[in-house]
């Protein structure tokens, strides 16, 4: 099958060219994005893959239908860059990769989480600089500490399996609980005695009506004095707004981001050399006690050739007449 890729990167490049020498298709890249202003360059395929900035708004979907495009896959779990309902009505498929890898996320959650305890990124910055003062670096343990997971899917669950480890007391809020993560002694509460409880609270849940903006004035209040809060799920779950504002007012203590919900605009590219017009973005840089990563929590080998291998999957059970495995749906 002849399949157009948008938003590729030379990484996509590699790994999707070395998995499809087991599948044979054809494989088209485009380093733009698909959107409104490049829906009409689609031509000659019935297959579009594409990543979490795309935009598949209803106008979009019903301009791929009228070219011929019937299925489309994501590279990625998250699905709320498509407007399902539309694409259902057109009778589009739309398949994902629900799990490429939750162990490279999971790892780069408790990444950031020590970054920030620690204060290992600014102690890179002094050292560089011949400063071994230990004068604002004081930390504290994450042994005893109390983390809040909200969503305990598979990267909530690999998560907790971690921090388990590390002996942390893990409370968690998600409408259905994992068995898995019972097992592990998670204890489970609502989403406000999680707030109220933890020390630290990590984000791991889809970006729905319900859970945007999940993070917001009313749900930071709840939260203790000098919180850690640690996003790398979707940008949209917290409210950037109100997080600026707790941070001026020294109520959260940490904050790690891996995501942004304006981050179309930036990240997946080189700005350096370029001035950022996001005042929210660059207003968040300026805090000591932020640490912003750029969408990189699933960048590990293991989960590039997972997602390569589900995706080409996903083509060639729909190619073949057979049922897809990872439909996204309503």
């Amino acid at each position: 099958m002849k399949i157009n890729f948008f938003s590729s990167q030379p990484y996509d490049i590699t790994f999707f060219e070395q998995v499809n020498n087991h599948y044979q298709h054809e494989l088209i890249f485009h380093e733009y994005p698909l959107n409104e202003d490049t829906v009409d360059l689609v031509k000659d395929t019935s297959c579009i893959c594409v990543f979490v900035n795309d935009k598949l708004t209803a106008s979009v979907l019903e301009k791929l239908f009228k070219k011929g495009i019937r299925l489309i896959a994501l590279r990625c779990a998250g699905f709320n860059n498509v407007d399902l309902i539309t694409a259902d009505k057109l009778g589009i498929t739309v398949v994902r990769v629900p799990a490429y890898s939750p162990e490279s996320v999971a790892e780069h959650t408790i990444g950031l989480m020590l970054s920030l305890s620690r204060h290992i990124h600014r102690a890179y910055n002094r050292v560089r600089e011949s400063n071994f003062s230990l004068n604002g670096l004081l930390g504290f343990e994450l042994h005893h500490a109390t983390v809040g997971i909200i969503g305990t899917g598979q990267i909530g669950t690999a998560l907790a399996k971690i921090l388990k480890g590390f002996g942390s007391h893990i409370i968690a809020c998600d409408p259905k609980p994992s068995d898995e993560c019972i097992l592990l002694g998670v204890d489970y509460v609502d989403f406000k005695t999680l707030c109220q409880k933890a020390d630290v609270i990590s984000l791991h849940c889809p970006l729905t009506p319900e859970t945007q903006h999940l993070i917001n004035h009313k749900s930071l209040n709840d939260m203790k004095q000098g919180v850690m809060i640690i996003n790398t799920s979707r940008g949209a779950v917290i409210d950037t707004e109100a997080v600026i504002n707790s941070l001026k007012n020294k109520h959260i203590g940490y904050l790690g981001l891996d995501v942004y919900e304006q981050e179309e605009n930036l990240f997946f590219q080189d700005l350096s050399d370029q001035i950022i017009s996001d005042d929210l973005f660059e207003r968040l840089l300026t805090f000591p006690n932020v640490l912003i990563t750029g969408h990189q929590a699933f960048f590990t080998k293991q989960a590039l050739t997972n997602i390569a291998k589900t995706t080409l999957t996903n083509i060639q059970r729909f190619e073949n007449n057979i049922e897809c495995l990872h439909c996204c749906h309503i």
